[in-house]
């Protein structure tokens, strides 16, 4: 009798263990200004929710899905914004504020229940993850800034300096259609896609059929906010500038940036600089899209320091 009921005993304990290790999936909508956005939890071990903020604006978080095998024992969050990927799209310009989207972050963490969770921005995520912050300080337990923008000027200041390296033939085709404001011709679509092989994307994403999914296109969100190209901002974040609060962030962050990033590495470390207890890494042979150039560097850096506010 008492050997059987070691036996239940050892069972139940090695039914618990593997429940414990295997990812917990949950999916579903929230009502906001504007129509539903999709959410999905991965994972539901003790450690801090991590809520992920794509770029964009208009992104998805498919750029995200490296996380996955990081094997974090806490939840993560993934979602896309209004306007975007598997939520609702949004046409209504008066809906594309970062104070709608803050509101949209604020929502989903009622909704999950969120306390104490860590703030993961990537590019445009991080000036969303910025005035959520500036907003609900008391919920945010750290923050991770990847490939950050705090200053629209300082990142076209840095993006006329990449633009420098560029043949001078290239040059002269995106400063003479710009100056007509000739955004969609062709010469200039090849300039762009030019630069952002170098400073954008470097090595080449992995191919995935959506078609599937009916993803909404946040293109109109990308151009009404920030502007025709990364390097380019005629949109209503053009004056975003957010670098007087960076000395007053009184939580952990981690910034990080590719070796080759349109965030460049000595911007980032300017505002590392401007952060108390922050850390700083760039993320070698990468350029923006650390998470698609350089997966494995990029996982051990937000690894590690997930296990340090652990800890």
């Amino acid at each position: 009798m008492k050997r059987k009921y070691l036996l239940y005993l050892f069972f139940l304990i090695l039914l618990f263990s593997c429940k414990k290790q295997s990812p917990i999936l949950s999916e579903g909508y929230v009502e906001v200004n504007g129509g539903r956005i999709w959410y999905e939890v991965f994972g539901n071990g003790p450690e801090a929710p991590v809520l992920l903020l794509h770029g964009g604006p208009g992104g998805t978080s498919f750029g995200f899905e490296p996380l996955k095998e990081m094997g974090y024992n806490g939840p993560i969050i993934f979602w896309e914004q209004l306007g975007s990927g598997r939520s609702d799209a949004l046409t209504d310009t008066s809906l594309m504020t970062i104070e709608n989207y803050v509101d949209q972050v604020e929502r989903l963490r009622k909704h999950l229940g969120l306390k104490d969770f860590i703030l993961y921005g990537h590019s445009w995520g991080t000036m969303l993850g910025m005035d959520y912050y500036l907003a609900y300080p008391d919920e945010v337990k750290a923050i991770i800034f990847s490939s950050p923008l705090f200053s629209t000027d300082l990142w076209i200041a840095d993006a006329d300096t990449l633009i420098a390296t560029l043949p001078d033939s290239v040059q002269q085709v995106i400063r003479y259609h710009e100056s007509i404001g000739e955004y969609e011709h062709p010469d200039y679509q090849e300039a762009t896609k030019l630069y952002y092989s170098l400073y954008v994307t470097r090595k080449e994403r992995p191919k995935m059929d959506r078609s599937h999914l009916n993803l909404a296109s946040g293109a109109n969100v990308y151009l009404y906010m920030w502007g025709p190209s990364e390097f380019t901002s005629t949109g209503t974040l053009r004056d975003y500038d957010r670098m007087e609060y960076l000395p007053q962030i009184k939580v952990p962050v981690l910034l990080m940036t590719g070796e080759f990033d349109e965030a460049r590495p000595n911007t980032v470390k300017y505002y590392h600089s401007l952060v108390p207890n922050s850390q700083f890494a760039i993320i070698p042979d990468a350029a923006h899209s650390t998470l698609n150039d350089n997966k494995e560097a990029t996982l051990k850096a937000v690894r590690e320091f997930l296990e340090k506010i652990e800890n």
